[in-house]
């Protein structure tokens, strides 16, 4: 999922980011322990499923967003893209569509918060719907008040937290799980034609397909750096090969070291992980890390979601220069911050989050979560597919450091291949997993449908009803970052 991060604003950016750079800024986007129980799901059937989000899903976006980062990377990123190729309409509605699947994310990997703290220090509560429902509220309302202040984690300290809080247990992990094995212990999973071809029985079987999705999304914030490769049209390709075989290895090992050691019945999408970690300590005797290993993927969760508290919202906020948003959304405070867009936010966040108590347990809490996240995220990746295809026509001189090989064929397919697996990705998702209880079908459907309806809705009524005196400046420069100002941001 992207960071937002905005690509320095030199027209001509020294080429100094190496292959290995890039392809480590890549895993820390990309990379999310969270989701190994998601996958472990399915045991060796996994290696399948991650083979064909890879290779339809992740390659035509990152070929893609290189190429447009590289010929607009001016900071706005799909908002700038999608503006250039259907208008301000379009555009707006891209960028909300990027900033609102965050508030059903959010909760998400919360309540892993939630479950891992618990675990460690009273287990009973560790799925409440009641305690999650209350930790995700207090903790997400407490980084939205510190961020008005201006307080948010530095590019680095947010590289190290993830890092810290994914590569090492996420190592250490699969470090667990071959040690497992080569002692000879018992595992849950069998290798054989069978038991693989099991997982692909129906379309029920093969849903979590779709929360790879979310896994392996934001790599255009990673495109607005390609122009700073040295040699990009050679390596950004090979940057990203090396980032994607990272992630793939670290998720399918890893997930196969959580299949090993628990039944796939009992297999919690949330508590996973922190379950099969305690399973492998008290068995190798080192049970007192357990603490360690929760704090560091508390320390990596916290570090990621504070990080993309405010990328988005800023990003969002950059609309005004075109008079998108209305004058309460264009307030900001002493700090720079966009105070309300952070409070609705904050709202619909908490609003997403009492699913916690209206679904049969916290698993399939978060499964719908992360579906309804899925699909908001993807309809904006069909509209950047389309946008790409679209300026090879309108804007074929537009110099680009990296452009997909031929001049119509290639960004045809590729774009298509992606539009069609994005597509997919957003239909599969309203199938109820055959592996969760989901309850009420009615009340999983519902929320979806409505879910996604609202969220595309929202920025086209405000759109619509746009008025002259919301723009923030009587003409905007677009070859330049100096626009000339009508009256200030925080008017009310």
């Amino acid at each position: 999922m992207e960071r937002l991060l905005e690509p320095p604003s030199s027209s001509n950016p020294k080429r100094v980011i190496s292959v290995f750079v890039l392809a480590m800024f890549n895993v820390s986007i990309m990379a999310s322990l969270r989701n190994l129980p998601l996958v472990a799901e399915y045991g060796y059937s996994a290696i399948i499923y991650f083979a064909i989000v890879g290779l339809f899903f992740l390659i035509p976006l990152a070929l893609v967003s290189a190429e447009l980062a590289t010929g607009w990377p001016k900071s706005g990123g799909i908002y700038i893209w999608v503006r250039e190729a259907f208008g301000d309409k379009a555009g707006f509605f891209a960028i909300w569509m990027q900033w609102v699947h965050n508030v059903t994310w959010y909760p998400a990997i919360l309540s892993f918060v939630a479950t891992t703290l618990a675990y460690v220090f009273f287990p009973p509560i560790a799925e409440h719907p009641l305690y999650v429902l209350l930790v995700v509220l207090v903790a997400f309302w407490g980084m939205t008040f510190l961020n008005f202040m201006g307080i948010k984690t530095s590019s680095l300290a947010s590289t190290i937290g993830v890092i810290g809080g994914t590569i090492v247990p996420g190592c250490f992990l699969i470090g667990l799980g071959f040690t497992w094995v080569s002692m000879g212990n018992p595992v849950e999973i069998t290798l054989s034609k069978a038991a693989i071809s099991q997982n692909f029985s129906s379309i029920n079987d093969v849903v979590f397909l779709g929360g790879l999705f979310l896994a392996f999304a934001g790599l255009e914030v990673s495109a607005g750096y390609a122009g700073e490769v040295k040699d990009p049209q050679k390596n950004y390709p090979r940057a990203i090969i090396i980032a994607a075989l990272i992630v793939f290895f670290l998720f399918m090992l890893g997930s196969l070291s959580i299949a090993m050691v628990i039944p796939k019945e009992n297999i919690s999408l949330v508590a996973g992980l922190i379950e099969a970690l305690k399973i492998f300590l008290v068995k190798f005797h080192i049970e007192w890390m357990l603490p360690i290993l929760a704090f560091l993927l508390v320390v990596g969760s916290i570090a990621e979601v504070n990080s993309w508290i405010i990328g988005p919202v800023k990003a969002l906020h950059t609309t005004s220069n075109h008079g998108n948003l209305p004058p309460i959304f264009q307030k900001t405070n002493e700090h720079g911050m966009p105070t309300n867009i952070l409070i609705f936010q904050a709202i619909i966040v908490s609003i997403a989050t009492f699913v916690f108590i209206l679904m049969p347990n916290l698993s399939s809490a978060y499964w719908i979560l992360s579906a309804l996240s899925t699909q908001i995220y993807l309809v904006m990746y069909i509209l950047m597919f389309a946008a790409a295809i679209r300026l090879r026509y309108t804007s074929p001189h537009v110099p680009r450091a990296y452009q997909i090989p031929h001049p119509h064929k290639g960004i045809w397919v590729v774009a298509f291949i992606g539009m069609i697996a994005s597509l997919f990705g957003i239909i599969l998702v309203f199938i109820p997993p055959a592996q969760l209880h989901i309850g009420s079908l009615l009340f999983y459907e519902s929320f979806l449908m409505i879910g996604l309806a609202a969220m595309i809705a929202l920025p086209l009524i405000i759109h619509a009803f746009k008025k002259p005196e919301w723009d923030l400046y009587p003409r905007l420069d677009i070859d330049s970052d100096r626009p000339w100002p009508r009256h200030q941001s925080n008017a009310p």
